[in-house]
């Protein structure tokens, strides 16, 4: 036996017959109502348009400067502050494009916009930043580089400008994310990509400030070489761990585990249903969820009952749990054993 399941309400409210596309806002607890999804947005767009402005600032300063001194360590950082500014282009359009609201041809929403622009941007780092990089550090192993005395000055200076710019960007990223909760704000792609990149910038300047030294010191390239080339592998290894997180929400994450054992705890806890047959659960957005639940009733239960007691269940995942804007239940008179013994029923991890 199956029942439709009935639009989602927000706590409290009157469920009503026909489907209404208006959302409430939610919070978690000790938030203030000022941190809302659209506050978080404008913040976390000031924050990509501080790192876009400081990175094409910095990206002509360092290209110019490495042409002049003809540093790799310098073309490298270069392109990797090239490659961080089009990737703040990318997380605007991800900001702007992930809060349309849902519609006929996407009836959940544009939410999982957001993980594919920041995809988009861990290939830019990988591409732009880290291949680039490569490239410089073994072009200058086989070729060799001549610099004057001059142009490591002026590579220096520019990377302590650099330095100095990249250094403000981070501390304006990590104080958004203590304001959004720590870890929690980390959730966000678009923050999570910034602090990525600004952190790794901090470091990849330090790189390419240490191996020009060294390289003035000794006469020996093979010190920024080594430098461009560890600037490479720590853009490869950012652009990886961003891609995979990207993926993983793109092909339909499960919520965390602790809304879903609080879903399942309360499923359970209703005197209505006999068990638990399946639960699924798959992020729709930053902080939206799409929850499906197969339960089994007790018997004697007729359809109009049935009805009254899945209004109910709903109402009480969408107060227990915020983020669960789409929630369905699937009424079923025997066990679906093969569905609850199923990964995703069970949360067990499945794949490679």
């Amino acid at each position: 036996m199956g029942v439709t399941s009935l639009p989602y309400v927000c706590p409290g409210e009157r469920v009503p017959r026909f489907p209404r596309t208006a959302r409430c806002e939610h919070r978690r607890p000790g938030q203030s109502a000022e941190v809302t999804e659209e506050g978080s947005d404008r913040r976390t767009r000031v924050t990509v348009l501080v790192a876009l402005a400081a990175n094409l600032v910095i990206a002509v300063a360092k290209a110019v400067g490495g042409l002049l001194a003809g540093s790799p360590a310098l073309l490298s950082e270069a392109a990797h502050s090239v490659a961080d500014s089009l990737n703040e282009v990318f997380l605007l359009a991800a900001l702007r494009r992930s809060r349309r609201p849902a519609d006929r041809r996407h009836p959940f929403g544009y939410g999982k916009e957001r993980f594919f622009w920041s995809l988009l941007a861990a290939v830019g780092i990988f591409v732009m930043g880290g291949c680039f990089s490569f490239f410089q550090g073994f072009e200058a192993l086989a070729n060799g580089a001549e610099e004057e005395l001059s142009g490591y000055v002026a590579g220096l200076i520019v990377l302590g400008i650099a330095l100095l710019a990249e250094g403000a960007s981070l501390l304006r990223a990590l104080y958004q994310v203590r304001r959004q909760g720590g870890r929690a704000g980390l959730r966000d792609p678009a923050l999570r990509t910034v602090v990525a990149e600004d952190g790794t910038a901090v470091l990849g300047v330090t790189l390419a400030m240490v191996g020009m030294a060294l390289h003035m010191v000794t006469g020996q390239v093979v010190w920024e070489a080594a430098a461009s080339l560890a600037i490479g592998g720590l853009l490869v290894y950012v652009a990886y761990r961003l891609g995979r997180d990207a993926r993983d929400q793109l092909i339909g994450e499960a919520a965390d585990p602790e809304a879903s054992g609080r879903i399942r705890s309360l499923l359970r806890a209703q005197p209505e249903i006999d068990s638990v047959e399946a639960l699924f659960t798959m992020k729709t957005g930053l902080d939206t969820a799409l929850v499906a639940a197969r339960v089994d009733l007790v018997p004697g239960l007729d359809s109009e009952r049935v009805e009254e007691v899945a209004v109910r269940i709903k109402r009480s995942i969408a107060h227990t749990v915020p983020e669960a804007d789409q929630i369905f239940l699937d009424v079923t008179d025997r066990p679906a054993r093969e569905t609850a013994e199923s990964p995703a029923a069970t949360g067990e991890r499945g794949g490679a």
